[in-house]
């Protein structure tokens, strides 16, 4: 019996200031905590997923770190400071720096939907490629990226990062019945989306909060 790939789990949380902010229109002044709230909820999910052996949360927002680490995740602050592809080489080499070999992923801070059990079925089917993606529900951008024991973890996201991952040789991870993996939330479509599929509980708390406000 072959036995499964373990893998560590790379998480970017940007300041709040800075995310979500096509989001305000919709969730107004709680968008820094909607935005808090979909990382924990990810962060969650992650840590809950069998093939999973570390979540790193890379972030310089002290509020995201604390809620981070007592959900049982790491934290390495944001060094490099030059955007998200840079934080994201940042935490894959701290789970190198530990286990030089190790199988690294990286995951969007905003699905806040996620199933550990679909992520599984992610991660089962990226342990056969070296490099592989998964594209997000519109088709355009990524929602996880993962290279594979001692391959160069060299994320392209931003834009057109679907085209980007596949330009640079990546494998897209092209399976049914993983919707949450590629439920980002940019939008307030997306996420009444995310909330049809179901969300965790830190978001769902926070929608009813928006529901009594309204």
């Amino acid at each position: 019996m072959t036995t499964p790939q373990l893998w560590t789990v790379v998480i970017p949380v940007k300041r709040p200031e800075h995310a979500k902010t096509r989001l305000a229109d919709a969730v107004g002044e709680l968008r820094p905590r909607f935005a808090r709230a979909f990382a924990a909820d990810t962060v969650r999910a992650a840590l809950d997923c069998p093939p999973v052996t570390r979540v790193i949360v890379v972030t310089d927002d002290a509020a995201a770190a604390d809620e981070a680490r007592s959900l049982g995740a790491e934290v390495v602050a944001d060094a490099p400071d030059a955007g998200l592809n840079a934080a994201l080489r940042h935490g894959a080499e701290a789970a190198r720096s530990v286990a030089g070999d190790a199988a690294v992923a990286s995951l969007s801070a905003d699905l806040p939907a996620l199933r550990p059990a679909e992520l599984e079925r992610v991660l089962a089917a990226a342990a056969q490629h070296p490099l592989s993606f998964v594209a997000d529900a519109a088709g355009i951008g990524t929602t996880l990226y993962a290279a594979g024991p001692g391959v160069p973890f060299e994320p392209a996201f931003g834009g057109r990062s679907r085209a980007a991952h596949r330009l640079a040789g990546a494998v897209e991870l092209e399976l049914g019945g993983i919707p949450s993996v590629r439920r980002d939330v940019d939008t307030a479509v997306d996420l009444w989306d995310a909330r049809r599929l179901g969300v965790g509980p830190r978001t769902a708390a926070l929608l009813a909060e928006l529901d009594v406000a309204l």
